[in-house]
């Protein structure tokens, strides 16, 4: 284990403001918004902030104040931000995030986690926090051959978990962090005391006669959503799940499209009803893609749907995770599954819907999720 500090070289920032002065934008048909993708005059407006008012230097500060750190597993080397309680009985929890985010998403939770009667909260519920930058994501090592797909991730998280010491602990995640959370539920039982998920990855019962039987009409309002996902929303699966390379040249090469390509997605995916920052601030939103561009991690971060789109190991696929098991369902979360479902997947403890949040809910609902997870762990400690 060796302490880690994140170190930007002046030259790479000062090669970034000379690449965004040279920004060469597309047109837009008339009226288009974010239908055809991300809104031209918003992305005007974000590139000029980034260029004149951002100060990475702010935000490298802030995210130092956490611990970092970096050790090998699995022999890659592995970057992460491990919290650890002064509350003596503190649980040992895992938290994984997703694509297109990163450890940031966590900035707002890791004290409350950490030190609840800072927060409001009771000193029984603390936690000791370990939150990995995925392989090939931010300051981790990026997998030098293919194969490596979500369920690696997951055994890179249980050997990391144990090189700390921790032989009895939880997982928690949302998008590829919550499918890595349900893998590591199910090849580390003996280890792992309960998952939570804000996004539960559920199909259909297997051998069921029925599947929507007991399927709520708010759950059928679900799928609808899903659905509507589906049709309009996936071809970054497709192009990143296909040929993740020849996008990786553009985005790695040109802070505009990589600014592009990813606020999209909070745009999109988060509670945002059609203003992006009444749920994101530029500094947030530019801080998450500054990870991105500061490490060339984009490349290898889309790499990880070809992979997992190449093994198919998306979720249980019929295996059903034996370990306590808690969902928090935000109300625009881009995939929601039935409790139903959910209950033949997993074994279903803990179950919320809440009527506001979105797919980054570490960063739209903060106290939403801490209380959440402070609510399921309690069980299972």
């Amino acid at each position: 284990m060796q302490r880690f500090q994140i170190q930007v070289p002046d030259a790479v920032l000062e090669d970034l403001k000379q690449r965004l002065a040279r920004t060469r934008l597309p047109d837009q048909l008339e009226g288009a918004g974010w239908t055809y993708g991300t809104e031209l005059s918003y992305l005007r407006d974000l590139l000029g902030y980034w260029r004149d008012k951002y100060d990475w230097r702010v935000h490298e500060a802030a995210l130092n104040r956490f611990s970092h750190w970096k050790t090998t597993a699995r022999d890659l080397d592995i970057h992460f931000i491990h919290e650890r309680s002064r509350e003596p009985n503190a649980f040992p929890l895992v938290i994984t995030h997703g694509w297109p985010g990163s450890v940031f998403e966590f900035h707002k939770i890791l004290g409350p986690l950490t030190d609840p009667v800072a927060h409001g909260g009771k000193k029984e519920d603390a936690f000791h926090v370990v939150c990995p930058s995925m392989p090939g994501y931010g300051w981790s090592q990026a997998p030098r051959k293919p194969g490596f797909d979500i369920s690696e991730v997951a055994e890179t998280n249980k050997a990391l978990m144990a090189a700390l010491g921790y032989a009895r602990y939880g997982a928690q995640g949302g998008d590829w962090g919550a499918i890595a959370t349900a893998h590591v539920g199910r090849i580390d039982p003996s280890h792992c005391a309960g998952i939570h998920m804000n996004m539960v990855v559920a199909g259909p019962p297997a051998g069921v006669a029925n599947p929507m039987e007991g399927v709520s009409p708010q759950e059928l309002a679900w799928m609808g959503e899903v659905g509507n996902f589906t049709k309009n929303e996936t071809g970054y699966q497709q192009i990143q799940g296909t040929k993740p390379q020849s996008l990786g040249y553009g985005l790695n090469d040109s802070p505009a499209g990589l600014a592009a390509w990813i606020v999209e997605k909070f745009q999109t995916w988060g509670d945002t009803r059609g203003n992006v920052e009444s749920r994101f601030s530029k500094d947030e939103l530019l801080t998450n893609i500054m990870i991105y561009w500061v490490t060339q991690s984009i490349t290898s971060s889309t790499r990880l749907y070809y992979e997992t789109m190449h093994t198919g190991r998306f979720g249980p696929a019929g295996e059903r995770i034996n370990v306590p098991t808690g969902g928090a369902i935000f109300a625009k979360e881009i995939y929601k599954a039935p409790r139903k479902w959910a209950e033949a997947a997993f074994d279903l403890r803990h179950w919320s819907v809440f009527e506001k949040g979105g797919h980054f809910a570490a960063l739209e609902e903060p106290a939403l999720l801490v209380e959440d997870v402070r609510a399921f762990f309690r069980k299972v400690r």
